[in-house]
């Protein structure tokens, strides 16, 4: 193929010896914790300018704890700890409590008293269990359960506020401790809500509770709301809760679904999911946790919206329809707007479109509705700015131009085209749409060029000649070849040049088609003498002009005998330069074929492991794998056998990686940024000044590309009034590019 700071720090040194000098400075000096005033006695009388002597004191002896202080100081603690639990006076002064503690963790006893105490604190919390495991289910169980809860957090509160130095010093400091707080909440939770009968019987009242107010009576609201704030507090809520909970709402509004599509007409059954849902929001918003209500709405609509979306539009759809009644039409389509699947969108449609002819809206505003139907269209399929133009130019194009021809292609075409015209990124789908075909007309994947060029026009009346110019050259390129290719063959029969291979150039005009980057590869003498052939006539004929070959690009058709028989490979010309190696020898290794052919490594392994490990291996790799290896050896399989006579092996191709489409869309964002300066040229051009909110209401991306040519001087704001922009009249050139 071919393709066209001063410092003023001040030391003193001598006989390797250095002494600093400390100068004083500011309000005083520092050394071990003690603040000096500058003036001092500290200091001994020397004159000034002289050095000063700092004379540093050790500090006095840390004072020891009285005998027997520690046990009677904690006694003293856990009198108070006890009146607290019991709900009784404390005899000490809760300062002198403090007091207590900090001199108790000044003096290194912090991790005994925390053990102390959650001692204390465990004892208390187990002493509590047994009036729970005995007692019935009944609403008096949920409250002291309640009551229980609500003293142990007023208690904590309490014993926190004594013992806060240990809180946050000892504790804080050693991460694998849990907080006073903390601590206590484990415990209760260990002792108490983790019993598996206490546990069981509190979810089982708050799930009657709940139960009984779906029913219509009333509840203690304000208890469920403690109880279950509870549940999340000891961070059992999901576990213990949540699922059952969840699970009794879906079977309980299962059987409500079911009854009542049986019992009411759809109307009414309409507006009692309408109050259900609405019942559901508001005990979120009363007691349940903030995470419990995306499943439970998603339950309640699965049951009795999702469920019954057939039967329902079955049974009362048409009645509503022919009685206009506008408000249940609306309120059946707000709440099927919440059922997600296509066969919703259709029926949700309908509805809107019967309404609209109902009323006679349709009729007269027709062309109304169907602007609004493209704009919300348009909206929903850019929400993704860049994906749907990669999509549709990249895959669902050549989906069916590569399939066989059909009757149906025009259908899909015009199809696809409609989508096209919706998405905004029209560039995007330029680049992956002109990639995309630039494969299929080289390699001949397109089984229709009919389909093709249909497309080409389909696209060109959309959007004008300028935007498929680049796309109709690569159709011409291909055409010109094809007359460039009969001159050759009959310069080559007039020259009567000998050779066996024949040459077939696809002559590519650099602007037109995607770039692509050459590789230098060491051809076959033959091949060599070939293209100087070909260069030597074409150049002869189109003087000034460069060729360059793309050694990627190129196929080659090779005869071949095996013991079968004779066979014609079509393969790459990466595959061809492997493959004639094995007329010199009968085994190669990685490395002596990649000496030979000068092949990138990544390009020869990805050939080899066609060749070797493919559908037809024409090849036999030592060790067999599915990979290639350092160290492979490979040699011509002489028992090669295959039913066709003609035998395409196509290349392993390297699957497109993110990073290759972040390129393609950030060359398309370079090209477009010289578009939009073109484009603020011209409008500047024009009108010479432009306040800033006029020149904003022009493209997106537009703020970014005037900063950009203001910092080249191609427009300036102006002085007076920093909201106009001038043109300066030098840059009049760039409107013209």
């Amino acid at each position: 193929m071919a393709e066209e700071a001063a410092a003023a720090a001040a030391a003193s040194c001598s006989n390797n010896k250095s002494k600093a000098a400390f100068l004083p400075g500011g309000a005083g000096h520092h050394a071990n914790g003690l603040t000096k005033p500058a003036g001092s006695g500290i200091f001994s009388n020397s004159k000034p300018g002289a050095a000063k002597k700092l004379v540093i004191k050790n500090f006095k002896e840390k004072p020891k704890l009285p005998e027997n202080y520690t046990q009677e100081t904690w006694q003293k603690l856990k009198e108070a700890v006890e009146a607290i639990q019991n709900s009784t006076s404390i005899k000490y002064n809760l300062e002198e409590l403090y007091q207590a503690v900090e001199n108790l963790c000044s003096h290194k006893i912090s991790a005994k008293l925390y053990k102390q105490l959650r001692a204390a604190c465990e004892d208390h919390i187990k002493a509590q269990i047994n009036q729970f495991r005995e007692y019935p289910l009944h609403v008096l169980f949920l409250k002291k359960i309640d009551t229980c809860w609500q003293d142990h957090c007023r208690q904590m509160i309490m014993v926190r506020s004594i013992f806060l130095f240990l809180d946050r010093t000892y504790v804080l400091q050693n991460s694998m401790l849990p907080s006073i707080w903390d601590m206590g909440l484990e415990l209760f939770r260990f002792y108490i809500i983790s019993d598996l009968k206490v546990q069981s019987k509190t979810i089982d009242g708050i799930l009657l509770l709940i139960e009984r107010e779906r029913n219509g009576e009333a509840i203690d609201r304000s208890l469920l709301r403690s109880l279950l704030s509870m549940l999340s507090d000891l961070q059992i809520y999901q576990d213990s809760f949540e699922q059952r909970f969840l699970e009794e709402t879906n079977r309980l509004y299962a059987a409500e679904g079911q009854r009542l599509m049986q019992e009411r007409e759809v109307p009414e059954y309409l507006h009692h999911v309408s109050k259900r849902l609405e019942e559901e929001a508001d005990r979120v918003i009363t007691y349940l946790d903030q995470s419990t209500q995306k499943p439970l709405i998603a339950t309640v609509e699965k049951q009795l919206l999702g469920e019954h979306l057939t039967a329902t539009l079955q049974k009362g759809l048409t009645h509503l329809l022919d009685e206009n009644r506008i408000q249940d039409l609306s309120l059946l389509y707000q709440l099927f707007s919440r059922v997600r699947g296509a066969f919703c969108i259709f029926v949700l449609l309908t509805v809107v479109f019967v309404c609209l002819d109902k009323l006679g809206f349709w009729k007269h505003n027709q062309r109304e509705v169907c602007q609004r139907m493209k704009e919300a269209f348009a909206t929903f399929i850019n929400k993704r700015p860049n994906k749907p133009a990669e999509l549709i130019g990249q895959e669902h194009f050549p989906s069916f131009i590569t399939a066989a021809p059909s009757a149906n292609v025009k259908v899909q075409l015009i199809t696809m085209c409609h989508k096209y015209t919706f998405i905004y990124r029209k560039d995007v789908f330029e680049a992956f749409y002109k990639k995309d075909l630039a494969k299929r007309l080289l390699v001949g994947k397109s089984a229709s060029v009919d389909a093709e060029k249909s497309m080409l026009s389909k696209l060109k009346h959309e959007c004008g000649a300028a935007f498929t110019s680049k796309l109709e050259g690569m159709f011409k390129d291909m055409e010109l070849s094809k007359d460039i290719m009969v001159q050759f063959k009959q310069h080559m029969q007039c020259q009567n040049l000998p050779g066996n291979i024949e040459l077939t150039v696809n002559i590519l005009t650099m602007g037109y088609w995607p770039t692509y980057v050459p590789m230098e590869v060491h051809m076959p003498p033959e091949m060599v003498r070939l293209q100087e052939i070909f260069k030597t006539f074409y150049l002869g004929k189109h003087s000034g002009r460069k060729l360059q070959w793309q050694s990627t690009l190129g196929h080659c058709v090779l005869k071949a005998e095996y013991k079968e028989g004779k066979k014609e490979l079509q393969v790459s010309l990466f595959q061809t330069l492997v493959l004639l190696m094995f007329n010199e020898g009968e085994e190669f290794t990685l490395e002596e074929i990649k000496l030979a052919t000068g092949i990138e490594e990544s390009e020869l392994r990805r050939t080899l492991q066609s060749l070797a490990c493919g559908k037809a291996r024409v090849l036999t790799k030592i060790p067999k794998s599915k990979d290639v290896e350092d160290g492979d050896k490979f040699s011509c399989n002489d028992d090669f056998k295959h039913k066709l006579f003609r035998i395409k092996i196509n290349q392993i191709q390297m699957k497109e990686t993110v990073e290759e489409q972040a390129s393609t869309t950030e060359r398309v964002f370079q090209d477009r940024q010289y578009q939009i300066d073109a484009a603020i040229v011209r409008i500047m051009k024009m009108r010479k000044t432009l306040s800033h909110n006029l020149l904003m209401s022009e493209p997106a991306d537009l703020k970014k590309r005037i900063e950009s040519l203001i910092d080249r001087d191609y427009m300036e704001r102006d002085k007076e009034n920093p909201n106009q922009y001038k043109l300066l009249t030098f840059c009049h050139f760039i409107a013209d590019t």
